[in-house]
């Protein structure tokens, strides 16, 4: 069973938070696998977490495509940095509006830590360049990244357990019907 919550953020990771505006939180019973910090983190949406990704896949394509020996390289970086840029955001997250930040503290991922968290994409990116098998094992690691959004309960896949991340919703959610104050006479 899941509650919703209505809190002021205190890490001053939302712009929201400085204008003293409401944010709707959901927090599962039993929410006791993540540290103090980041209990109080919005869980990303899975279907922006999928379209922000399928944008970097596309950037990471384009740039495969590039000059062959050069721009699969230039495609594995970017895959592995993606995160430590634009304050925590890839050019796919930074379109959609999410941010990927540490549980631990709240505050934004470094290179250290988008390098970590995208190493499980990498390994399935190296597998692509063997035929058949590698395709193979490539999509079971794309696969089973895909189901641990879907179940994990904050959204975590092996990749922000490794590097101890959480993906979070940057836009402000739209505003839920409350009763107004009392016009003043």
């Amino acid at each position: 069973m899941a509650v919703i919550c209505y809190n002021r953020p205190s890490l001053g990771i939302d712009p929201a938070s400085q204008t003293g505006e409401w944010r709707r939180t959901i927090v599962a019973e039993g929410d006791t696998q993540r540290p103090e910090a980041a209990k109080g983190l919005p869980k990303a949406d899975v279907l922006n977490r999928f379209i922000a990704k399928f944008i970097d896949l596309l950037i990471v394509a384009a740039l495969a495509r590039l000059v062959p020996p050069v721009g699969f390289f230039a495609g594995m970086t970017y895959l592995l940095i993606a995160d430590g840029l634009f304050q925590g955001q890839s050019a796919g997250k930074r379109l959609i509006g999410l941010q990927t930040l540490q549980c631990d503290t709240g505050t934004v991922v470094s290179f250290r830590e988008s390098i970590l968290r995208n190493i499980p994409f990498s390994a399935a990116f190296l597998c692509l360049m063997v035929p058949y098998i590698g395709w193979l094992a490539g999509v079971g690691i794309v696969l089973i990244e895909t189901l641990l959004v879907i179940g994990n309960l904050q959204g975590h896949r092996l990749g922000d357990e490794i590097a101890k991340t959480q993906v979070i919703d940057r836009r402000t959610p739209a505003q839920e019907s409350r009763p107004e104050r009392p016009m003043d006479a």
